[in-house]
């Protein structure tokens, strides 16, 4: 009986550790009513193919009045995205059809709602930053942070 003791122990302890190492491929991020993220910083762990980031706005504002959404681009890009999105208008999300410079993006969501997007991560590159925001017209000046990707 003692001969099978010790590799089910060793086994047991392999499987409790695994779960520490395996990477953490998703995060979430709130928005509040006072246009803000409670995140300034993201990090996508290089191990994962894909990223899942769940934005939950946490106000009670409607859309219309206080929506968020949470949007990925290169810094160079995030200008113009926040620019041609506003004149696209809420019923796409302030975001202007097929804008390629968008890598991902959520849906605009306002108080107790939620939206996901999950993106591969091949487009990220090491040592590189890339800025996420909310673009509903006149966020982004506040309601930005840096997403890098980390070993």
């Amino acid at each position: 009986m003692t001969q099978y003791l010790k590799p089910l122990a060793l086994a047991l302890v392999l499987v409790a550790s695994s779960s520490v190492w395996a990477a953490e491929c998703k995060t979430e991020i709130d928005g509040n009513d006072a246009m803000q993220f409670n995140k300034a910083t993201l990090t996508v762990p290089q191990s994962c193919k894909q990223f899942t980031v769940t934005l939950k706005h946490v106000g009670k504002l409607p859309k219309a009045q206080m929506g968020h959404n949470w949007v990925l681009t290169k810094p160079a890009a995030m200008a113009g995205v926040v620019t041609d999105g506003a004149a696209a208008g809420l019923d796409k999300n302030y975001l202007k059809t097929g804008d390629t410079r968008v890598m991902a993006h959520t849906k605009v969501v306002g108080g107790g709602e939620s939206d996901s997007v999950t993106f591969a991560t091949s487009a990220l590159k090491m040592g590189e930053t890339y800025d996420y925001f909310c673009s509903f017209p006149g966020h982004s000046a506040i309601m930005k942070g840096t997403l890098m990707l980390t070993k």
